[in-house]
């Protein structure tokens, strides 16, 4: 595996994020910083989240992009768009629900030139752990079966 890299751009007022690699718990903090950046603009005509070089996700992250559907839908009316190629990164994203909160397709976005990496972020353990809590809260709420898997990690979370 290698070590995950979340790039971002702004075109014509379509926001793309693009994950590579494998992305986990360490980029939420970034992660959530652009997703409140893209809903202070609420200037624009598309989100589009590009998976096509993620070879992993793990749920914190899956959480988040929850989040950014969910803001989407409500403040400017528009499901936004996710591109995967990778079968594995495909069967995930159907089992978590994503089919119903995102627009999936199969085809690569056409500007990969235009991306910049997102800036790391340093938090404290409180607001990553409450990153995560969120994170996982949303998923929950997208289907039973989350809520089933990740019952327990968020009661954990809680007490702590």
């Amino acid at each position: 595996m290698s070590m995950g890299r979340i790039q971002f751009a702004e075109q014509s007022g379509t926001f793309v994020l693009k994950f590579v690699g494998e992305v986990r718990l360490t980029l939420c903090s970034a992660l959530d910083a652009t997703i409140e950046k893209i809903f202070t603009a609420l200037d624009f005509s598309a989100i589009v989240i590009d998976l096509t070089e993620a070879e992993s996700i793990d749920s914190t992250t899956l959480g988040l992009l929850a989040k950014l559907s969910i803001l989407s839908r409500q403040k400017v009316g528009l499901l936004p768009t996710v591109v995967t190629t990778n079968p594995d990164i495909s069967r995930l994203l159907q089992s978590m629900g994503f089919d119903q909160v995102f627009n999936i397709v199969d085809r690569p976005i056409p500007c990969p030139e235009c991306l910049t990496d997102l800036p790391s972020q340093d938090q404290s353990e409180d607001v990553v752990r409450s990153k995560v809590l969120e994170a996982h809260k949303i998923l929950m709420g997208l289907n039973d079966s989350n809520r089933e898997a990740f019952h327990d990690l968020v009661n954990a979370l809680e007490r702590t």
